[in-house]
């Protein structure tokens, strides 16, 4: 059984030799485990070396004292561990405290049943709140560890021990180093006792600037107002650069700081409105406040804002690390107050700079949700839909990708898609409609595209007027309209016009309203100059003038092409440009343009395709279309 174990845990050393000290990799070490079996060379290293120095300590005597304390204990309890090892010395047994403690100032005791070994120790603490430490005991092994290696020298020039001999204090075969350095850095983040430099730490009887911070993160709670300052000077500083949104509106204090106007706004919620998935849900309160009214008056334009919130579960991990962050700032601002030696002052600004990674960390993991107003039918309730962000990048970007990506904010708006909108709510009044007015009813109710501002309908209007078939799926543009004459000022549309908006008076007016005023007003067509007939002289003495036959006009055009699938878009454009322009320019010309699309699929359309293409074919007025079964 020695054998079989000194082999174990050399095998375990070489194969892991970059978390071990040195000497473990020689092959002697392995004969140094067989002479001390069952206890670890550590425990001797340590004893010898360290322990041996106490002016009370007798090398031989105090050695057999406490060893027998440590395997009465173990054996009382039934450990099955295949060494003895620094972490299985069980500290909390009193015998083997008092082995421990008999040597050293009385002031070691509450630094042992704090931070060390006990029944309400730090390092129980700890394993019980994470299940991966937990079932290793591995943060009060590390604890015992770096006890048996500090306490004797505290002292001396050289303190503590590195994290490879705590590791070597801890790890048995079959288990990895990993979950031990775990436990270090967060023991060492905590406890009250242990200071850390570099890769070395120890236990001393004086309170680290840790407790201090502690302390003072506490008295934080009871004045949440700073960290609430906090969080807004981040928020502010992660959401400088807008992005998408024409504004941000960082934890405003009530629904008069968001402006009501036309271009989309990204609300960012207090966390005292954190998202919760059960009733009642402060988020959707709050945020539904600003969405109906600005100050005492009526929101006008309520599509036009988007929320982003807080998790009610993370915000407590944030509120946590912005006031250890504000802890640790006081600490380092007040250093010669505190009278902090050079040591506690390069761990509270390492501690410091940890601190503000770990709030940076937490932020988007906190603000994580986007509520958006829904309103399927005029006549329907407005619906919150929560979606959770997922994406990298900052706050306001993750925001406008998640909502473009669920086309919940419109960047571009096809004139096609403008005339649908236009006709199935509808939004006309009467023959024609006001940009302006079109501009107000998208940014006002929740039913229609959320648009990123005013120029996404303005560019589409532009669209619906210059393309060829306007007719059908645009509109025609004027400047104004005349009410005594009845007629439409500055009319255009179709073919290559240029519509730029004229002002505020600028009118969508529809098709078949235009159509009549613009034939109404194209000029006669020109009559061909009669024909010079050639004169002849005719026997009876008379000139007579023959008849000449009437030219032959090209009165009907019909042309057929096949387009790739992959390049409609290039090809259709050529056409249009090329040969459609040229007859659309003529004079009383009627132009019918289709489009006819026919597609074998051997294996089959899938269900979301067939759905897909069969609604966007009703929507786009398609005839005669539909899927066959085979």
């Amino acid at each position: 059984q020695r054998d079989v174990s000194a082999r174990a845990f050399t095998d375990l050393y070489r194969a892991q030799r970059g978390e071990f000290p040195a000497e473990c990799q020689r092959p002697e070490y392995e004969r140094r485990i067989q002479a001390a079996y069952p206890i670890h060379p550590e425990i001797f290293d340590r004893l010898y070396s360290d322990w041996s120095a106490l002016a009370k300590f007798q090398r031989t005597r105090g050695v057999l004292r406490l060893m027998a304390a440590v395997i009465h204990s173990l054996w009382e309890s039934g450990d099955r561990n295949p060494l003895i090892l620094p972490s299985t010395i069980p500290i909390d047994d009193s015998r083997v405290q008092n082995e421990l403690t008999r040597y050293l100032p009385d002031n070691w005791t509450p630094v042992i049943e704090t931070d060390v070994d006990g029944a309400n120790s730090l390092p129980l603490r700890l394993d019980a709140e994470v299940p991966n430490l937990g079932k290793l005991s591995a943060t009060r092994r590390v604890a015992r560890t770096v006890y048996l290696g500090s306490a004797p020298t505290t002292a001396a020039a050289h303190r503590g021990i590195d994290d490879a001999r705590v590791k070597l204090g801890c790890v048995a075969p079959g288990e990895t180093p990993a979950p031990f350095g775990d436990a270090l850095r967060r023991l060492a983040g905590t406890a009250t006792y242990l200071y850390q430099d570099g890769a070395r730490v120890w236990y001393d009887t004086q309170p680290t600037v840790t407790k201090l911070a502690e302390d003072r993160a506490a008295q934080l709670r009871r004045d949440p107002h700073k960290a609430a300052q906090e969080l807004e000077r981040r928020l502010r500083a992660s959401l400088r650069a807008s992005g998408d949104f024409a504004a941000i509106h960082v934890l405003p204090q009530s629904s008069a700081d968001v402006p009501d106007d036309w271009d989309a706004r990204l609300v960012v919620l207090a966390a005292e409105a954190a998202y919760a998935k059960e009733a009642p849900n402060p988020a959707e309160v709050a945020a539904n406040t600003i969405l109906e009214t600005r100050g005492n008056a009526p929101r006008l334009y309520r599509n036009t804002l988007v929320f982003l919130t807080a998790d009610r579960v993370r915000c407590q991990d944030l509120d946590d690390g912005l006031r250890r962050h504000l802890a640790w700032q006081s600490i380092v601002a007040e250093k010669e107050e505190l009278n902090l030696d050079p040591h506690q002052t390069k761990q509270a600004e390492v501690r410091l700079q940890a601190a503000d990674e770990a709030v940076a960390a937490r932020l988007p993991e906190a603000y994580q949700w986007l509520l958006t107003p829904e309103q399927r039918a005029p006549t329907d309730a407005i619906e919150w839909k929560a979606m959770r962000l997922t994406s990298t990048g900052g706050l306001a970007d993750r925001a406008a990708k998640r909502l473009r990506g669920d086309e919940l904010l419109v960047m571009r708006l096809g004139g096609a898609i403008l005339r649908m909108h236009m006709d199935n709510v509808p939004l006309w009044r009467g023959d024609h409609v006001s940009v302006r007015q079109l501009i107000e009813d998208f940014a006002s109710y929740p039913y229609l595209p959320r648009l990123a501002g005013a120029q996404v309908l303005t560019q589409a209007v532009e669209e619906g007027v210059a393309q060829l078939t306007w007719e059908t799926d645009g509109f025609a543009l004027a400047d104004g309209f005349d009410e005594n004459a009845r007629r439409y000022l500055g009319l255009k549309a179709g073919g290559r016009a240029s519509p730029g908006l004229s002002g505020d008076g600028a009118l969508l007016v529809k098709p078949a309203v235009a159509k009549e005023q613009l034939a109404k007003e194209t000029p006669p067509t020109p009559q061909p100059a009669p024909h010079q007939a050639n004169v002849n002289q005719t026997p009876g003495g008379q000139d007579e003038a023959a008849p000449a036959p009437p030219p032959k006009l090209a009165r009907r055009f019909h042309g057929t092409v096949t387009l790739d699938p992959a390049r409609v878009a290039r090809d259709a454009g050529t056409i249009a440009e090329e040969i459609i322009a040229h007859l659309t320019g003529l004079v009383g010309a009627d132009v019918v343009v289709s489009l006819d699309i026919a597609a074998d699929i051997p294996d089959g359309a899938p269900e979301n395709v067939v759905r897909t293409v069969s609604e966007n074919s009703r929507t786009l007025k398609f005839r005669n279309h539909g899927f066959e079964e085979s």
